[in-house]
């Protein structure tokens, strides 16, 4: 077998083994995904009335609730990572004839499909709520490209924040920033409706082109070149991300 053979061999062994674990832990899931619908309750039926925006809240809101969604999913993976790299089972897959790579690689995959998931029963959720998208099926696949993008950037770059952080409670930590973004984004209130500062920040930071490209591809909203950004921000996270935890993990492995 070649040696790329073996890596996505190796690499299908680390996805299976990420899953186990997620069904293993049904807890976790289940507050990732209790957390976004709590938030969209609040939003939609607390402060809704009070937000001004074109046409239903809950169509405004829900495409931020998704990334939300997204953000809680990635702080388990960077806890996972951290977990492994503390547990000492690396230092017994060291001795295994697998790829290294594999291991972060599974982490990822896994995340993803354990995120879009999870965004999909918070899509349910919202369409049960009143969440009414105005698009067609090619939009779908559209926006949900992009959603898997978004998942697979802040999934490596969680991956690199759990090596960095050493203990599953300190990575738990690392990752609130990521969580926190999309409060200071176009997700819940209009950028314009901010002080000057926070507009600026809510304009220029990586959350807001992908928030309005899925709400565009969503509910036919304007997109202009938000759908340049969104794809330009996940492909840099994705590399930084991706090299930054190569780089880590080799370093720590090599001891």
């Amino acid at each position: 077998m070649s040696t790329l053979t073996l890596a996505a061999t190796d690499s299908a062994t680390m996805l299976r083994r990420s899953l186990r674990h997620t069904l293993r832990s049904p807890e976790t899931m289940i507050t990732t995904i209790a957390l976004p619908i709590v938030i969209l309750l609040m939003f939609v039926y607390v402060f809704g009335g009070a937000m001004n925006v074109d046409g239903a809240y809950i169509d405004y809101v829900v495409p931020g609730i998704i990334l939300l969604c997204a953000g809680f999913g990635a702080g388990s993976t960077a806890v996972s990572v951290a977990t492994d790299m503390s547990n000492g089972i690396i230092d017994r897959f060291r001795t295994l004839a697998i790829s290294r790579a594999s291991v972060l690689t599974g982490h990822v995959a896994g995340s993803v499909i354990r995120n879009l998931v999870m965004t999909g029963l918070v899509i349910c959720v919202a369409v049960l709520l009143g969440f009414r998208p105005t698009t067609d099926p090619v939009r779908w696949l559209g926006a949900i490209a992009v959603l898997a993008l978004f998942i697979l950037a802040i999934s490596w770059l969680s991956v690199a924040l759990g090596l960095v952080a050493g203990t599953p409670e300190a990575a738990n930590g690392f990752t609130f920033v990521l969580m926190f973004l999309p409060y200071v984004s176009s997700a819940f209130v209009p950028p314009e409706s901010m002080p000057n500062a926070l507009h600026w920040f809510a304009e220029n930071q990586p959350v807001t082109p992908i928030i309005e490209t899925v709400r565009g591809l969503l509910m036919g909203t304007a997109i202009g070149n938000s759908a340049v950004l969104a794809v330009a921000w996940c492909v840099g996270i994705s590399v930084l991300g991706y090299l930054w935890a190569r780089a880590l993990f080799r370093k720590k492995t090599a001891r």
